[in-house]
């Protein structure tokens, strides 16, 4: 009987794990053709996900859909990454949003700037391959 009972609580607790929504992300990225690459593979990954072209659609989208982590880009029309990060940091709904920074910048000076700014990684573009960044994603959501 005790046994029955066990099994019957990793069924439950496998069961529970199942219907857990997935983690939602919010892709930052002004460039097309890159966008819908990493948009494909984290797709592919199991991740709800919604891009933002600039950084005034991300202000916006980071309110309406409340994404677990967002991978922000440093150079965007409208509003700058480095901008967008310190608003979302400084702003109650969003302060303790995970911010992954996906950049082109590779100077010690923007990495800085950014850590200054509450960014939980900071990662160059020309530096990563995309498993690099999936990683650091599921590090930094626990998954």
């Amino acid at each position: 009987m005790r046994l029955t009972q066990v099994q019957d609580v990793r069924t439950i607790s496998y069961m529970d794990e199942a219907l857990q929504k997935p983690k939602k992300i919010l892709l930052v990225e002004d460039d097309n053709a890159l966008a819908n690459t990493y948009l494909a593979r984290l797709q592919a990954e199991g991740f709800d996900i919604r891009r933002a072209a600039n950084g005034e659609e991300a202000l916006a989208a980071a309110k309406e859909y409340k994404p677990d982590l967002i991978v922000l880009d440093a150079m965007m029309p409208k509003v700058s990454g480095f901008d967008v990060l310190d608003i979302l940091r400084n702003t109650p709904e969003t302060a303790n949003v995970k911010i992954i920074m996906l950049t082109a910048l590779s100077q010690d000076s923007d990495k800085q700037r950014a850590q200054g700014l509450g960014v939980d990684d900071y990662m160059v573009k020309s530096q990563v391959v995309m498993s690099d960044v999936v990683d650091r994603i599921k590090y930094h959501l626990g998954v």
